[in-house]
This record gives C-alpha cells, structure tokens and sequence, in this order.
C-alpha cells in the first residue's frame, strides 16, 4: 500500500459530531476519557480512508511521542467494543478502521489496500435469502467489494504505455 498517499480527511462539522458520540458514550459507560483515547478518536474520525492500527499510530505519534502502538490496539478495541467504530477486513489481513457506523458498504483495492465507503441504500431493502435466516439471526450485513482502484488502474496504465523516444524513464 502506498503510504506516501495523503489521508483523505473528513469535514469538521462530521469530525465534531463524531466527538460528541465519542464523549457521550465514555460518560453512559463509565469509560474514563483520556487524553490518549480522545487523540486516537479523533485521528481515525478525521480520516475517511479506513488506516490500520500501525497508521493511526504514525499519526497519533506525532500528538503524542511516547504513545505505544500498544495504547493504540487496546484503544481501538475498546472504541470497537463500544460500537464507536467497526473493524474492516478480511481476518488474514492487516485490520483497518472506519468511525462512520452508519450503514455503508466498502471497496477494497486488491492492489494498494485502499479501503473506499460505498453507499448502496437499496441493498439495504433487499430480503435475505432462506440460507441466512437458517444459519441464525443475522443482525447486520456489511459487504466488501473486491477490485481495482481508479487510482491503481491509471498507474497501471501509464506504466503500460510505450516510452516516446528521447523520454526519460
């Protein structure tokens, strides 16, 4: 994955929302608000590109310079356990994470990583099949779609195109 990419980041009125939930479920679980939990909150509710642990450990470092990537993992557990964001990703792989809990859907480059929300309100009025409802009590259904970024295809088609003479590589 390119981590030269800069974060996209999301608005400040969302971010600020984000915040109040954050703060508003500490209070209602007796979850002592840190200062630690409360940088890391905001970092991974500022970014709209679902980073892993280790990147919100690179950004949230430079906040705080003695954070551990430790801190990072138990905090972002803790934030998952309490519903404020949701873990992404197939388990073999790196997990990455989204504070946007709403119902959304996500595309994920097979080439760079890149993890992109992908809104589908009629999917959400679908039935779901026999075979479901046999397997148990489904309470929520997330689907990953799996392919190519924009991003990734044009690299790829800029490397594919054949050099004009006297151009540098």
């Amino acid at each position: 994955m390119n981590t030269e990419r800069r974060l996209e980041r999301a608005d400040d009125s969302m971010i600020e929302r984000k915040i109040a939930q954050f703060k508003n479920a500490c209070q209602a679980r007796g979850v002592k608000l840190t200062h630690q939990r409360l940088v890391i909150f905001r970092e991974l509710a500022a970014s709209s590109d679902h980073p892993n642990a280790e990147r919100v450990y690179e950004s949230v470092r430079k906040q705080i310079p003695t954070i551990s990537l430790d801190t990072v993992y138990r905090t972002l557990a803790l934030l998952a356990d309490m519903g404020l964001i949701v873990a992404i990703g197939a388990p073999r792989e790196r997990v990455r994470f989204d504070a946007t809990v709403d119902i959304h859907h996500h595309f994920i480059c097979s080439s760079c990583g890149s993890a992109t929300d992908v809104h589908w309100p009629e999917f959400q009025r679908l039935t779901l099949p026999a075979e479901s409802q046999s397997a148990g009590k489904v309470e929520s259904v997330r689907v990953e779609f799996r392919g190519v970024c924009a991003s990734c295809m044009q690299n790829k088609q800029r490397q594919a195109e054949p050099k004009q003479p006297g151009e540098a590589d």
